[in-house]
């Protein structure tokens, strides 16, 4: 099965729970610095400073009947994952957003970050930071490390990799099948951002083109791949490479508010409960279909088809929504509609066991 059928040029971008762990190295409490003296700074300085990016609409002028979206003033704890004071981060509606909070915060420049995981510092995809924050969530931000250019033979037809995006431009693996020509190569490992293939900066690019350009590569063929890993301090865990797409792990106690704060399309935040168990069922399980047959993998990508199918009453109503939204330029085939279609109806007759 083709993984993209071209059927439009429409160009399409899809956007994408509070304590502090006490194992983190750099672990801070917030009424004890004493025992954890805090550089001078603006290191921690809470900046104020109104980042406007592409996915914003403040100020671009509400509609008739339209109000103007405003950003919800939430605090957010922060810390850099390979050790750093404990930060304080507000007025975000983005994930570019809160990507520019941080960097002001911790004073380095945004295109810094490679990712965020919520409620770990370790390079745990199932704990990454996606369409939405638990209110009662604990950030960390992963940094840019070393580099490394990786030689690849394509011996078999799929490499064995699922890609994920930032929602801020930079592409990283999300996981590795075990057996899989990746994971004989020791030096690639989750969390690595792609930077460039063959030379071609892929920068700025979704994890769904990226993916294309991989399974173009003729099979037999040798290709570089170059890798940007996350900065590691000397207690950094890596996720393992194994994993089943839509597997999740506990929060180990990690916030109870069944609030999240989620990020919309058109650059709004939204205060929202917490999906129930139907529902986050048929997120998962399209977004295991989206892992599976497309090798990505985006909550939010999953999420934005769960709304467009979940008042459908077919599967044909469920593709005309498909090709009448922005996801139309995925070119998804009509195998795979009824694939997500079926996720869907499962989940809503509560076939999924939480």
């Amino acid at each position: 099965m083709p993984l993209f059928n071209k059927k439009s040029t429409k160009i399409s971008n899809p956007s994408p729970p509070m304590t502090k762990d006490p194992h983190h190295p750099a672990y801070h409490d917030n009424n004890n610095y004493k025992n954890h003296p805090i550089p001078t700074a603006p290191t921690i300085q809470q900046h104020h400073h109104h980042h406007q990016d592409s996915m914003s609409m403040n100020g671009g002028g509400a509609g008739v009947g339209e109000s103007t979206v405003t950003k919800p003033q939430l605090v957010f704890n922060c810390q850099l994952a390979h050790g750093s004071p404990t930060g304080f981060i507000t007025g975000f509606a983005s994930v570019k957003e809160l990507y520019q909070k941080i960097a002001e915060c911790y004073d380095f420049p945004m295109d810094e970050i490679l990712f965020c995981t919520l409620n770990s510092h370790k390079v745990d995809m199932s704990n990454l930071l996606g369409g939405q924050i638990g209110l009662n969530d604990f950030i960390f931000a992963h940094k840019k490390g070393r580099p490394k250019e990786v030689e690849i033979v394509k011996s078999e037809d799929a490499l064995g990799l699922t890609i994920t995006d930032n929602g801020a431009g930079y592409a990283f693996i999300k996981r590795i099948k075990s057996g899989s020509v990746i994971d004989r190569i020791q030096h690639i490992q989750i969390g690595d951002h792609i930077e460039k293939l063959d030379g071609i900066n892929v920068v700025g690019k979704r994890h769904y083109e990226v993916a294309r350009m991989l399974k173009d590569i003729p099979t037999g063929s040798t290709f570089t791949i170059r890798l940007v890993e996350p900065m590691k301090s000397g207690f950094q865990g890596i996720a393992p490479r194994k994993g089943t797409a839509g597997s999740k792990q506990g929060k180990q106690g990690y916030g109870s508010g069944k609030e999240t704060l989620r990020f919309k399309a058109n650059g709004n935040a939204a205060i929202e409960d917490e999906h129930d168990d139907a529902t986050q069922s048929g997120i998962d399980a399209i977004n295991s279909l989206l892992d599976s047959f497309m090798g990505i993998n985006d909550s939010e990508l999953a999420t934005q088809i769960w709304d467009l199918g979940s008042n459908k009453i077919n599967s044909m109503d469920f593709a005309e929504a498909i090709d009448a939204s922005d996801l139309e330029a995925f070119g998804f085939t009509d195998d795979f509609i009824i694939e997500l279609w079926g996720a869907i109806t499962d989940a809503r007759q509560g076939r999924y066991k939480k």
